[in-house]
């Protein structure tokens, strides 16, 4: 772990850096498990740490809509621009001490996003189907990978939204696991960070929680115990820099 990691903050930090990818993130749940560090180490690459809270690192697997997706300043594309989205992710920190999201798998339901994504931004998409089905304050998503074949990953997800969490009542550990704003990838040997600008997230909780899942074993990690710390959220605008490079430092 570098010397000095930032602070946790709820908001983004400031930034002059020019967006070249635009888009909304909507209808969005939080599903976390607590993790031992040494086993999510194992899965990252030399030059990222896993970070923790009292101890212990946590693994997600976040639903949501992706939507009006925009790539530099071209419009965004009504029906490729529109999607399911399901990721498996953990929390790390990088050689210069930021705070960042590492994604294990992100499935989505369009093939060529997939390609785009993974040529671009060197994320590790997979095509799946997906599909989301919301009843008032009733959510279920449902997700099984169709590609790159291996183990079998698929995930149904069922919830209700309940109250609104209040700003000054969100916990530190919730504050750790949703307010992220940068995210590390690896291009062949090369590390990448790329910052992720939105505003504070509105949170809510979540209640009548349902999940059978086999897409965190996919990505090579224990099967999580217990039932998940859960939140959501409406949605948040986004916007992303181009990467950058990464020293790799000490870990």
């Amino acid at each position: 772990m570098p010397s000095t990691v930032e602070p946790i903050a709820a908001g983004p930090p400031p930034s002059d850096r020019r967006s070249v990818l635009r888009h909304r993130w909507t209808e969005l749940a939080y599903f976390h498990w607590p993790y031992e560090p040494e086993v999510i180490q194992r899965r990252l690459p030399a030059g990222v740490t896993v970070d923790t809270f009292d101890g212990s690192a946590w693994v997600g697997l976040i639903p949501f809509e992706m939507r009006d997706v925009q790539l530099g300043p071209t419009p965004p594309v009504p029906w490729l621009g529109t999607f399911i989205e399901i990721n498996v992710r953990t929390y790390v920190v990088d050689s210069l001490g930021r705070r960042a999201v590492w994604f294990f798998s992100l499935d989505v339901p369009r093939s060529m996003i997939v390609g785009v994504v993974r040529s671009v931004f060197a994320l590790p998409y997979c095509w799946a189907q997906a599909t989301h089905v919301c009843d008032g304050d009733q959510h279920r998503y449902q997700m099984r990978r169709k590609w790159p074949r291996g183990p079998g990953a698929s995930a149904d997800m069922s919830f209700a939204v309940g109250d609104p969490i209040p700003d000054d009542d969100v916990s530190d550990l919730d504050h750790f696991l949703t307010a992220r704003w940068a995210l590390i990838t690896q291009r062949r040997s090369q590390l990448l960070c790329g910052q992720v600008r939105h505003q504070r997230w509105p949170l809510y909780r979540v209640e009548e929680v349902r999940i059978d899942q086999s897409t965190i074993e996919a990505a090579g990690l224990p099967s999580p115990v217990g039932a998940p710390r859960g939140l959501y959220s409406p949605g948040v605008d986004v916007e992303v820099p181009r990467l950058q490079n990464v020293p790799r430092g000490e870990t």
